[in-house]
């Protein structure tokens, strides 16, 4: 890989991205020194890493990366026999905990994660080494009192020394012979000494040996003779104490030394999972996906953002390469993202063989290059007395003794610099030079021969920024197979030149170039206005789409409620039934009351009679239809009004129109559309079919509705269906108040019959009736 290409690139910055977001300065230096491979098996690895850290992020409540310290230093001391310091010591205790939780996470892990698994499984757990450590020295990085039974005997008696000398200077200060003598009634230590300050003029005065005066000279610090052998005490104890620090801490050295192998083995690998996480970091943050690996050489980016460009102002490209065409050629005026384009292109391309995702939609492909090659930029260089074209033709000679078919190639601005004729022709001559290398090419250019020449030649294709004339600001927008215009004269003219200036400067013109500005902005407006059609075509194909859906799921809610309906009418027929049967038993119970006293012949025929009557009855409303008495219906034979029954429905109805193969049909309120096989032309009287029908639902009765309904004996569906009759029949005849008796027993009908009057959009209330109507086993509702 050419290294010049990362700073040309600005991969340099995504790798100062990438540090940031590391735990450990080993991660750190693995981030900052992250380059971009060749090798496809390589990049694929990369990739896999990048792609499970992601997965575990997203899924893992914590991943546990803290405590990994940069022990490097401290190991190198150890293996050559050196004395680690206390926080040397707690440093690499603290790296040891980190992999011991690190190789536990991972087998506890439920994610699916082979790679970063594989590498987790290399930690070794030194539990004796972590166990010394954390007996030996604390958190804070002191020894313990308990590291030794020695260590512990010599601090249990330099406390008691310093106890007694303590006591023993108590008494002195508080001595009233001694009191004049004190400069201050407190006690210091020079040199691992208790020492009393006393006054210069009375130091022959006080027994004792003087360690130190002050900078004055008015006070000196004497240590007084009645503690000089306690304080010796306390400095062989405390010299032993020493000595017995540092057996300890050369045995853990030595012990660590021992196992310095393994534990840089896991500093290496807790970096490199460190350095993992990293890269997951750094992709969910800048909303990054998981580049498509192939090997055919196809660059396909869907909305490519550049990482460096803020999201709030970053426009999304699509750029395609390597399967139509090899070569693409950008034109258009400066500002309007030509460069910007190409660096995204080649800044992918290294993200992706550094193992990093890209900021675009999911989907977008990327190859594995061999070589990314790059001349961006200025590159004039005074020291060497290059001019601008000399430093980049310079540039170009070193990419073309290199390039090959694996490589990819971005060349901003080819052939400027120098006179516009031969300029074209050189990078005319340098763009056929690398398609015939079969390298892919991205360069960019003002010259309009160039744009005639990507017409004329296959492998390479014309491509341009959109430009906004009016507000004279790129869209940033890539139209490919499209070239771009510099539109000189229009953001001339809009900045304020003169109208004469812009025509005689198109007179000027060369002829033929002026009529290819012209075709180019014709093709340019015509692309942006193909494109506005075909984004309102793809909104009206989507509003179709949903119109389609809706009405589908409007059709089946209509079915549905159809069938709803027809299971309703059966059951209230059902109802009706068996409401009739009770007050026909009721009426025969009454009739054998009234002919109790008669003779039994008389009232026995009563009874019959009206038991025959009521039979006539029920079977005229249960019977089933007799469809093999009725007539097929044949298309000439339906008139308008003529009176059909609807088998499918158990429905007579009245024809609206009549077709081959299906009829229209007025039933009650609603017209239906059914098959010309499920009618049955109806014979005899039309009205008198109907005024049969209707005869229940007379007026006069409606009228003569009573103020109260009694549905004990139901179930909670019977009740509702009564209930929905009667209310009708109670708004129908004036009613504003009426008493629905159901009462108590287990208290679900008395429930159901209570939540289904709330809900009634009759019903403006319901109370519990009065004691006279049943109390609790009676509701009264108000009517609307």
């Amino acid at each position: 890989m050419d290294l010049s290409v990362l700073h040309t690139l600005e991969f340099d910055k995504i790798r100062e991205m990438l540090a940031q977001r590391t735990g450990s300065v080993l991660g750190r230096e693995l981030a900052g020194a992250l380059l971009p491979v060749s090798d496809a098996g390589a990049v694929s690895r990369r990739i896999a890493e990048t792609q499970e850290a992601t997965q575990v992020l997203m899924t893992a409540m914590n991943v546990p990366l803290g405590g990994i310290r940069d022990i490097r230093v401290s190991l190198k001391k150890a293996r050559v026999g050196g004395i680690l310091e206390p926080a040397e010591i707690v440093g690499v205790g603290g790296t040891l905990y980190a992999s011991r939780r690190m190789k536990t996470f991972f087998k506890e892990l439920t994610v699916s994660a082979p790679v970063l698994a594989s590498q987790s499984e290399g930690i070794a757990v030194l539990r004796n080494i972590e166990n010394l450590i954390e007996h030996t020295i604390n958190e804070q990085g002191a020894i313990r009192d308990d590291a030794s039974v020695e260590l512990q005997r010599l601090r249990r008696e330099i406390k008691q020394s310093q106890a007694r000398i303590k006591d023993k200077l108590d008494s002195i200060l508080r001595s009233t012979e001694y009191q004049k003598y004190f400069q201050d009634v407190l006690v210091t230590m020079r040199g691992d000494r208790y020492v009393i300050p006393i006054k210069q003029e009375y130091r022959h005065n006080f027994p004792g040996i003087v360690h130190d005066q002050s900078s004055s000279g008015a006070t000196v610090f004497i240590e007084p003779m009645a503690i000089v052998n306690l304080n010796n005490d306390i400095k062989q104890l405390l010299s032993a104490e020493k000595n017995e620090i540092e057996r300890i801490l050369q045995m853990v050295s030595a012990q660590i030394a021992v196992n310095a192998d393994s534990i840089q083995g896991n500093c290496e690998i807790l970096a490199q999972l460190d350095f993992a996480f990293a890269k997951a970091r750094l992709g969910l943050d800048m909303q990054a996906v998981m580049p498509e690996l192939n090997d055919q050489g196809i660059v396909q980016l869907r909305q490519a953002r550049h990482p460096l460009i803020p999201g709030d102002i970053v426009v999304p490209v699509d750029v395609t390469l390597g399967d139509k065409f090899h070569t693409l050629l950008i034109t258009g005026p400066n500002t309007g993202g030509k460069t910007v384009t190409m660096k995204t292109l080649g800044l992918f391309a290294l993200m992706t063989q550094a193992g990093l995702f890209i900021p675009a939609l999911s989907g977008s492909q990327m190859p594995v290059f061999q070589h990314v090659f790059a001349d961006i930029g200025d590159e004039q260089s005074i020291e060497q007395s290059l001019s601008t074209f000399s430093a980049h033709m310079t540039n170009i000679v070193r990419i073309l003794n290199r390039v090959s078919a694996n490589d990819l190639v971005l060349i901003d601005e080819v052939g400027a610099g120098t006179d516009p004729e031969e300029g074209a022709a050189l990078a005319m001559a340098i763009l056929e030079y690398l398609m015939n290398s079969g390298a892919k090419t991205i360069a960019t250019t003002h010259y309009s021969e160039l744009k005639t020449f990507a017409y004329s030649r296959s492998g390479i294709e014309n491509a341009s920024v959109e430009f906004d004339i009016q507000t004279l600001r790129p869209t940033y927008r890539l139209l490919i197979g499209i070239p771009g215009s510099s539109n000189a004269f229009a953001i001339s003219g809009r900045l304020g030149l003169s109208p004469e200036i812009i025509n005689r400067a198109r007179q000027l013109i060369d002829k033929d170039h002026a009529e290819f500005e012209d075709v180019l902005n014709d093709l340019e407006a015509q692309k942006i206005n193909y494109e506005s059609l075909n984004r309102q075509a793809r909104a009206q194909q989507s509003e179709l789409t949903n119109l389609r859906n809706h009405l589908a799921k409007e059709q089946q809610e209509l079915i549905k409620k159809k069938d709803q309906m027809l299971t309703k009418a059966q059951s209230d027929a059902a109802v009706l039934i068996r409401q009739a049967r009770r007050e026909a038993e009721s009426v025969i119970a009454e009739l054998k009351a009234q002919f109790q006293n008669e003779n039994s012949k008389a009232r026995q025929q009563a009874i019959d009679g009206a038991r025959r009557v009521l039979k006539e009855s029920l079977g005229a409303l249960a019977a089933e239809p007799d469809f093999s008495a009725m007539p097929a219906v044949s298309p000439e034979a339906l008139a308008p009004n003529s009176q059909v029954f609807v088998t499918s429905l158990n429905q007579t109805g009245s024809v609206i129109t009549a077709s081959q193969d299906q009829v229209t049909v007025q039933i009650g309120l609603m017209k239906v559309n059914v098959p010309l096989s499920s009618c049955r032309l109806v014979k005899g009287e039309p009205a008198a079919v109907s005024k049969a029908n209707s005869k229940p639902l007379s007026f006069a009765k409606v009228y003569d509705v009573p103020r109260q309904i009694d549905v004990r004996g139901t179930n909670v569906e019977e009740a509702e269906i009564l209930l929905a009759k009667y209310l009708d029949d109670a708004i129908l005849a004036g009613l504003h108040q009426v008493l629905v008796i159901h009462g108590k027993g287990t208290g679900a009908l008395r429930k159901g019959v209570r939540a289904y009057l709330k809900n009634h959009h009759h019903v403006k209330d319901i109370s519990i009736g009065e004691l006279n109507e049943g109390g609790d086993g009676a509701t009264a509702v108000r009517l609307i």
